[in-house]
């Protein structure tokens, strides 16, 4: 197994505390945990918080990350509101509707800082408890947010570099499927920083699967020598086997992220390696550090981020995942 050489991810003393999952429909629309809603099993006043993320739709990682968040809320009696819109501007307005809705706790995600800073200030500056999830690492103290979980994202394009590297790779084109989102950057500009060889970028808009299949085949078509294709998310990878067949190309696939189909790919060596951020980590981090705060006045992580990831999941330790992706939270 292949493990990235920098910074250790650092275990916090909230995982101590039991993990359970549970699962509901995403939406745009904020919607509440309807999986028993009133069944936490601590014993403190009921608080009401509000997760907002850029998911855009039919991203199945978001699935996972909220499976974290409901399982954190049923265990510290909370209810959870959640929404989310791919659009930095329209997100930040679903920010002021948690302000508005007199929410005890906000965790929110970063993907457009720029967008979102002015919403999240005014809920920290309104005295409510802010924390940042899954994207946002360079910008989640400076918009006053008390804590961040989630990847580093240069250090995992950096590791994935280095893989490609170490496996031979010589052309690698990396696929991002938003526009505009820092984290894809950082992963694309890491793996470009640590790989040897030549890397390409694509733009494809990741809402529209046969264009993401038609624009990477594409690619292939134009340029024989990329023998790598790496996407940023487990969905577009899987796409991107469709690509390499349609462009008649020899290239390999392998991705950020994970899901229950791509567990499957990993196995059967359709896929040759996921680095998982670990989402499921995210979500229920993000509530229950919220939990703590409120109830305990405790903040994690120091001052830094508290990372989930990069962990490379491939053939030799894709097994020990599979029995928690069956159940939808890896």
């Amino acid at each position: 197994m292949f493990r990235p050489d920098r910074r250790a991810g650092i275990l916090v003393a909230a995982l101590a505390l039991a993990l359970s999952a549970c699962s509901s429909h995403g939406g745009k629309k904020a919607q509440e945990s309807e999986e028993n809603p009133a069944a936490g099993h601590a014993n403190t006043p009921r608080m009401k918080i509000a997760m907002i993320t850029h998911q855009p739709p039919g991203d199945t990682f978001w699935d996972i990350v909220r499976k974290g968040a409901q399982a954190a809320a049923a265990k510290d009696n909370v209810q959870l509101i959640y929404s989310n819109d791919p659009d930095g501007d329209k997100q930040a307005t679903l920010v002021q509707n948690a302000i508005d809705s007199k929410v005890d706790g906000i965790a929110v995600t970063l993907s457009h800082p720029d967008a979102m800073a002015g919403a999240v200030r005014k809920a920290v500056a309104g005295g409510i408890p802010t924390v940042a999830l899954n994207a946002g690492a360079d910008a989640w103290q400076r918009l006053g947010a008390l804590e961040f979980f989630g990847s580093d994202e240069s250090l995992a394009g950096e590791s994935a570099g280095r893989r490609l590297a170490a496996e031979g790779a010589k052309h690698v084109l990396c696929v991002l499927h938003e526009q505009g989102s820092v984290s894809l950057e950082a992963r694309c500009g890491g793996l470009a920083k640590a790989f040897s060889g030549k890397t390409d970028k694509v733009y494809v808009q990741g809402t529209n699967m046969p264009s993401v299949r038609s624009t990477i085949a594409a690619k292939l078509k134009q340029d024989k020598s990329v023998d790598r294709v790496v996407a940023l998310g487990a969905p577009f990878a899987l796409t991107a086997l469709q690509s390499v067949k349609d462009a008649g190309s020899s290239a390999k696939v392998a991705t950020f992220d994970m899901n229950p189909a791509m567990v499957k790919a990993v196995q059967e060596g359709q896929v040759e390696w996921a680095v998982d951020q670990q989402p499921y980590l995210q979500g229920y981090l993000a509530v229950d550090s919220l939990w703590l705060y409120k109830t305990n006045g405790n903040v994690l992580g120091g001052g830094k981020a508290t990372p989930t990831g990069p962990y490379f999941v491939d053939k030799t330790n894709v097994a020990a995942v599979a029995q928690y992706a069956s159940r939808g939270t890896r």
